[in-house]
């Protein structure tokens, strides 16, 4: 379903970033460079985009401006819980102030209501939610409501061309119709949906691609 059918989409977005921030709460400090669904991040990593670039990035694009190509250069500190509850409330103001029929550019050309950019939001926030719980285990229950939305926006907007080597998105990893929300939801994001968690040593390659913040 478009965003602008969705029944209240701020109030899915707010919940995205409230399940966000409880996986993030929970997560300890020694997990930190532990790897993640996401194959070139740990848990570090991961955190520093939500939270430097996502964070930062959405709030400028509700208030209908463009991204900001230097976010990802800030740090993201020690206090990642303190930082993405900040910076979610500045999100949420900025969207409940927004005009969400205000027509903005598409990246591809062409324009589009403002409310259109708060599917991707919403799935970004999801997907992520999804991937620390996979590489730590917290004990959140995620929402499966929010996975289904996400996986529909996703299935609507995700063209064959932007998945493989050097794309946003790897092969879509085919999953069992009896799946739930979340392993559909992965596997359309290129993520394995049998993921397991482990430390540092056990993976090679998350070692390979770490970045120290």
């Amino acid at each position: 379903m478009p965003p602008q059918l969705i029944p209240n989409p701020l109030q899915l977005l707010e919940r995205a970033l409230d399940q966000c921030g409880e996986v993030i709460a929970a997560i300890s400090s020694n997990q930190a460079e532990w790897p993640t669904p996401c194959s070139e991040w740990n848990v570090q990593d991961l955190l520093h985009h939500l939270v430097v670039q996502d964070l930062h990035n959405f709030t400028l694009v509700a208030r209908g401006n463009n991204v900001d190509p230097q976010a990802a250069h800030a740090t993201v500190g020690a206090d990642w819980s303190t930082r993405f509850a900040d910076g979610a409330v500045m999100l949420m103001r900025a969207w409940a102030s927004a005009d969400l029929s205000h027509q903005v550019a598409l990246p591809g050309g062409g324009e589009a209501p403002l409310r259109s950019r708060i599917g991707l939001q919403i799935a970004e926030f999801t997907v992520h939610s999804w991937d620390l719980l996979k590489a730590t285990e917290v004990p959140v229950i995620l929402d499966p409501a929010l996975a289904d939305q996400s996986l529909a926006w996703a299935q609507r907007v995700m063209k064959p061309e932007y998945r493989g080597a050097d794309k946003s998105f790897g092969p879509e990893v085919r999953v069992s119709i009896a799946s739930d929300s979340y392993a559909r939801l992965a596997g359309w994001f290129g993520r394995n949906p049998g993921f397991a968690p482990g430390r540092p040593a056990e993976s090679v390659t998350t070692q390979s691609h770490r970045l120290h913040r």
